[in-house]
């Protein structure tokens, strides 16, 4: 579905045409509670014991104290044109694009057709996403998600790039899901090694296992698996994360999207609430996949839908393995999972729901995690919590059990939603990358935006999200329309990711202080020199440096006057300061980030350019993975 401007519809915009609600702007107040001007200093107020920080951190502290700057890089100027910038001293160049072949045996891309569907699945796929790096063997293996794709681009042949066979439809569905590919540093920089034993395509039909407790159930049994087992393809591949044990998690966020209806939606009332709470409607989301694939079709597999929203782990290093659906991390519109180890050894993952007024969740499982020990049904035994914030900066995690809940483990994780409803979770706006900081017992999440937060209905009520749940103004969400986000930080209590509370802080919030006023021009640490809005992506490094990836308007008009592109900047969580490092070409998003095993090199995604990007005038714009390094070949990162 597309914008009358021949834009393709976000996400949310597609929701607010399918699911409106009328609305009558508020502006009574502006919440300033949680916002200190110095509270992204707040770390340095929690102590600086090694229990707490590691040596890298500690070390930042003592330069920070001495005035020095973590910084590597003077920060760059917002760009409006259609190419990338990086600072002085780096430099830049892509490593693989749509299109680009991962076996031999595929033909060069070509822009006039945008490729056959006969080599879809045996080349790299459209708009990369969640990446992450694997050493395996003296191999760089890099997995990199395709999480949708650009119909009118990757069909150039139709008229307005809906699809209109079959054969369209498999050509779609062979471009998005996971990328898994070896690459190599040669004379001419990093490259694809093609053909390599490693590379693999992971689509909308590739073989998957359902594990965990939603496996077997009813409502994932389809006449193609009775069992409720097994299922096909990952669907919306966005965030990206990696286990302890070097699995790669990809995370299935607007699966909805995919399905329609020839006859008609369900009527059974459970499934009827669920296709409710997840946006699921009878007339698709422009893909046309029910038209020519039966699969697709609600009103034949009403259960097909229930198979998808869920954490997918895929092993790099095995190509013959079959990627896992983790029924236990629940099933929403996730974003990334973001792993850590408690100390007494369980797993915890954090994980968002990105989508207005939905929730930020906790998974811990119930087994240590052993190095070398078998961790194949790690994922499947655990605890699934949902987040709570708190006015007073205080929060907790909310165990989403059958007695907290009134559902059956089962039903929790088919309808996670429902269960974080139930037990009273915070409305969030749109929780997006959760990151873990490697050297301090702490998390950050990206808040990226919500125009409905503290608007009223017609009838004067706040708006809710899809269950009913009200996006009031809230001391982790302060402000209405929030048209700019925040980045909320959270440290556990006693320094373990398995604690059932936690304290806050809002490490940003994104504004324009050149227009903007009061909350609305961003935290202390914005300025007309760094200010963005609409933070999604989200890496904390080794070092401890916080890396933010943005999705939002470029207009660079009104209230987003002087951000310019789409960018990504890096921000020291001990001084509080953040600066651009990076801008993509106009019409892109700028998301996804990884390092090669010697951190010489990092890795960043560009999504759906608007402009001719890569390959010049005349050419297809294809999303790709740039290579970005320092001159002088220091470590970045």
């Amino acid at each position: 579905m597309k914008n009358s401007d021949g834009t393709r519809l976000s996400a949310d915009e597609w929701d607010e045409v399918m699911f409106p609600r009328p609305t009558v702007q508020e502006f009574d107040r502006v919440v300033e509670r949680a916002i200190s001007r110095r509270g992204f200093l707040g770390v340095l107020a929690v102590g600086s014991g090694a229990a707490l920080m590691g040596s890298t951190f500690f070390r930042g502290i003592e330069a920070y104290a001495q005035g020095a700057s973590r910084f590597a890089f003077e920060g760059i100027a917002a760009q409006t044109d259609s190419t990338i910038h990086v600072p002085d001293g780096y430099d830049w160049r892509v490593l693989v694009r749509w299109g680009d072949r991962l076996f031999s045996d595929a033909a060069e891309f070509d822009h006039a057709t945008g490729g056959s569907v006969e080599d879809s699945d045996r080349v790299f796929g459209e708009n990369t996403d969640g990446m992450e790096l694997f050493s395996i063997d003296g191999h760089e293996i890099l997995v990199v998600n395709s999480e949708y794709t650009n119909n009118d681009i990757n069909l150039p042949h139709t008229a307005d790039g809906m699809p209109a066979s079959a054969e369209d439809v498999l050509k779609l569905q062979n471009l998005q899901g996971v990328n898994v590919l070896e690459i190599a540093e040669g004379a001419n920089g990093w490259e694809i090694v093609v053909d390599s034993p490693y590379n693999r395509r992971v689509t909308h039909n590739t073989p998957t296992v359902i594990e965990g407790p939603a496996a077997g159930h009813d409502l994932l049994k389809t006449e193609a698996d009775p069992t409720g087992t097994t299922s096909l393809g990952t669907f919306n591949n966005c965030g990206a994360g990696r286990t302890p044990w070097g699995t790669y998690l990809t995370c299935e966020e607007n699966f909805n999207g995919y399905f329609g209806a020839n006859s008609g939606l369900p009527t059974d009332a459970a499934i009827a609430a669920g296709y409710a709470r997840y946006g699921i409607s009878a007339g698709g989301g422009g893909y046309n996949y029910h038209l020519f694939d039966p699969r697709f079709d609600v009103s034949v597999n009403p259960n097909e839908p229930h198979r998808a929203g869920f954490i997918v782990e895929i092993d790099p290093a095995n190509p013959e393995s079959m990627p896992v659906k983790r029924t236990a991390l629940g099933r929403f519109k996730h974003e990334n999972a973001a792993s850590a180890v408690a100390p007494d050894g369980r797993v915890v993952v954090y994980l968002g729901d990105d989508e207005r007024g939905e929730f930020l969740y906790r998974w811990v499982s119930r087994d240590a995690y052993v190095e070398g020990g078998d961790t194949s049904t790690l994922l499947n035994e655990g605890q699934l919590y949902v987040a709570q914030f708190n006015d007073d900066m205080t929060g907790r995690w909310v165990a989403l059990t059958p007695e907290a809940t009134g559902m059956s483990a089962a039903g929790i994780a088919i309808f996670t939603r429902t269960a974080g409803s139930a037990v009273g979770a915070t409305t969030m706006d749109r929780p997006e990358w959760v990151a873990v900081n490697p050297v301090a017992v702490e998390a950050y999440c990206c808040l990226t935006n919500n125009s409905n937060r503290g608007v009223l209905t017609d009838a004067g009520a706040v708006r809710t999200n899809a269950g009913g749940d009200p996006m009031t103004v809230n001391g982790v969400n302060p402000r209405e329309m929030n048209n700019y986000g925040q980045i909320v930080r959270w440290r556990p209590e006693g320094e373990d990711h398995a604690a059932d509370t936690f304290a806050w802080d809002l490490y940003v919030m994104a504004g324009n202080p050149t227009v903007g006023e009061g909350a609305y021009a961003g935290s202390g640490n914005i300025n007309p020199a760094n200010m963005f809005n609409s933070p999604d992506g989200l890496v904390v490094d080794t070092t401890g440096m916080v890396w933010i990836q943005t999705d939002g308007s470029d207009s660079n008009e009104g209230e987003y006057v002087g951000m310019g592109n789409n960018q990504m900047l890096a921000g020291d969580p001990i001084s509080g300061e953040i600066r651009r490092f990076l801008t993509g070409p106009l019409g892109s998003e700028v998301t996804g980030l990884t390092w090669s095993s010697d951190r010489r090199t990092m890795f960043v995604g560009i999504q759906h350019p608007g402009a001719p990007f890569p390959d010049g005038e005349g050419m297809l714009p294809r999303s790709c993975v740039v290579a970005v390094w320092r001159t002088d070949g220091a470590t970045i990162g």
